[in-house]
This record gives structure tokens, C-alpha cells and sequence, in this order.
């Protein structure tokens, strides 16, 4: 691991991940809308696959079952990275996302 620190909106968004409180991953999830450009979504992805603390996973399940569509998604995303089935199938149960989500391995 090198000790190179992002800078940026990307540095703010990991620093907000390494937190990982339920707030700093409501202002992560809050750049994730139907004008997000292609970079954000991908520094969003990727700050919250640094999501560790048992109250930011937490978050990320309201998220699953509560947030927009495209929240959703990248929620899902977290949870199928970790094989976290168990809520991937209960959010497809519930129908928070679909049949080819919910078994894309």
C-alpha cells in the first residue's frame, strides 16, 4: 500500500467512507441522482466499497430497501462485492431490485 492521499471530491468522498458514519454515507449517497456524471458514479463506487463500520453497512441496507433507483443499484453493488446474499435476496423478495441483479455473480 503507498501512502498516496486522493485529493478532490474523490479525497472528500473516501475520507467520508473511512468515517463511516450513517451521515457520511447519506453525503456519499447524496451525489448519486439522474444527473450524476460517469467520474461521480465511479468515485461513489468506489468510496463505498471503503464502507467498514458496522453503522455505515447499516446505512447501506436502508439505502437497498429505501433509496432511488440508482442508490439501490449501487447499494447492491456493495452488498453482492461482500456475497451478502442474504439481504441481496431479501431486496429482491421485496422487489427493490430485479430478477438479473439479484443473481448477477
Amino acid at each position: 500500500m503507498t501512502s498516496f492521499r486522493s485529493t478532490g471530491k474523490l479525497g472528500e468522498l473516501i475520507a467520508l467512507s473511512e468515517r463511516g458514519n450513517a451521515e457520511d454515507v447519506d453525503r456519499i449517497m447524496s451525489h448519486l441522482t439522474l444527473r450524476s456524471s460517469l467520474s461521480m458514479t465511479r468515485f461513489v463506487d468506489y468510496a463505498l466499497s471503503l464502507v467498514k463500520t458496522k453503522e455505515g453497512i447499516d446505512r447501506l441496507e436502508y439505502y437497498l430497501f429505501n433509496g432511488t433507483l440508482i442508490q439501490r443499484n449501487y447499494s447492491f453493488l456493495f452488498f453482492n462485492r461482500r456475497s451478502d446474499y442474504d439481504v441481496v435476496n431479501r431486496a429482491f423478495k421485496e422487489g427493490r431490485i430485479d430478477e438479473i441483479q439479484a443473481y448477477a455473480r
